[in-house]
């Protein structure tokens, strides 16, 4: 799906090869100018080194809480002159609180939504009540169901 919707290379995250094959495919084209490093797992922040290119940024998520990550500046992180970006979903970064107050935020926010509409990665919908039965085909083929979304009703 990730293909159809104009990714040039899919990975599957389940396969044991996949963070060396996503760090050799981007290596072969110079590595990423921009890396999101959002899982909150330390390992995933020296994959982020590797996987980027030179001059390249890298936005770390806040999903790290009191968590640990012995991260690797020493070889390519140098001299690649890699720029390393705390983000914090709370608030924004001070010099762009003069551009970006609420109403624009949230005016680009519906833009991008209209845009993407995510609603066409529902797969299926289910009443709460049929949550055990979505939770089943998520668990024996999750590779058929992409977004799966309770729906509410007052009855539930």
């Amino acid at each position: 799906l990730s293909r159809k919707l104009g990714a040039h290379e899919s990975f599957d995250p389940a396969h044991p090869g996949t963070p060396s094959r996503l760090v050799d495919t981007l290596a072969a084209h110079g590595g990423a100018d921009l890396v999101y490093e959002l899982t909150g797992n330390p390992a995933a922040l020296n994959l982020a080194i590797e996987a980027c290119g030179f001059a390249g940024r890298i936005v770390v998520g806040s999903w790290y809480g009191q968590r640990q990550a012995n991260i690797n500046l020493g070889g390519k992180f140098h001299r690649a002159r890699m720029k390393l970006i705390s983000s914090q979903v709370s608030n924004l970064s001070p010099e762009l609180t003069g551009r970006w107050n609420k109403a624009r935020r949230l005016e680009v926010t519906w833009q991008w939504l209209r845009k993407i509409d995510p609603a066409r990665f529902i797969t299926r919908r289910f009443p709460l009540a049929q949550a055990g039965e979505a939770y089943r085909l998520l668990d024996e083929d999750p590779s058929e169901e992409l977004q799966i979304v309770f729906t509410y009703t007052h009855e539930n």
